[in-house]
């Protein structure tokens, strides 16, 4: 299957959206179809060209961001990444389920991570769209289960387990990625995998559990052992005794 997808882009400030238009003209598989300079632009454009991403500022003439998605209808749900030079509205894009948050100014390695992060998320849903990764659960984010962790400050979140990359084990404690942090809890891997939901989730390793929804590539590498490349540029390598998951996961993308 070739992966192609559809792209807004929707910024007031025209170097601001040269700049993403650029940057997207890189990857083969974005197809840009539009851009908007404020938010009554942007939900005609929505509504009209149905796009699978968009790029979405939130402080815009009219209409903010978040309006706009409010706006929008609940018959297409595209994918969300929002970039805006303001980092006080990073709790609420995300509790809007956005992919990422590119503060600007940003590099372009940054913007690959974004763009990366929602690529994966966006081929599983086209090849899987009945599981927890389509898109018609994703107004529901309370039906997944949330991660207490706590921040460098010490303060306590709640992590979502589709925000989780991957998790590796070491000893009583467990690494858990998010695209651009790591948490450390004291947790066994087995207690762990108990609490995330099954289908999402796949244990490649004694010591490492993958999130599905952000494989971006799993390479062969002899022996009955894979490489998977994550949303977050992490590699890790399987082990031998988990090959017959792995194999089935595999063969499941390949007949979707």
């Amino acid at each position: 299957m070739v992966l192609r997808i559809r792209t807004l882009v929707i910024d007031d400030e025209p170097l601001a959206r040269s700049r993403i238009l650029r940057l997207l003209a890189m990857y083969p598989e974005i197809d840009v179809i539009g851009e908007a300079r404020n938010g009554q632009e942007a939900l005609k454009q929505i509504r009209n060209f149905q796009p699978d991403l968009i790029f979405l500022d939130i402080l815009m003439p009219d209409l903010n961001g978040f309006e706009v998605l409010e706006m929008r209808g609940s018959e297409h749900r595209p994918f969300i990444i929002f970039v805006t030079a303001f980092d006080q509205y990073a709790v609420k894009a995300f509790e809007v389920q956005a992919v990422d948050y590119l503060l600007k100014p940003y590099d372009d390695q940054r913007f690959a991570q974004a763009l990366d992060h929602a690529r994966s998320q966006i081929l599983l849903t086209q090849r899987k769209p009945d599981t927890l990764a389509g898109h018609a659960d994703q107004d529901q984010p309370e039906d997944l289960p949330a991660i207490p962790v706590k921040d460098p400050s010490g303060t306590t979140k709640y992590l979502r387990a589709d925000r989780i990359v991957g998790v590796r084990a070491d000893g009583n404690y467990l690494h858990t990625y998010t695209v651009d942090s790591r948490f450390l809890l004291r947790m066994t891997l087995a207690e762990m995998e108990e609490r995330l939901p099954s289908p999402m989730f796949l244990r490649i390793h004694r010591s490492y559990l993958v999130n599905r929804l952000h494989i971006l590539e799993v390479r062969y590498q002899g022996n009955n052992t894979y490489r998977f490349i994550m949303a977050n540029r992490q590699s890790w390598v399987s082990s031998r005794g988990q090959k017959k998951e792995i194999k089935r996961y595999l063969n499941a993308g390949s007949n979707s």
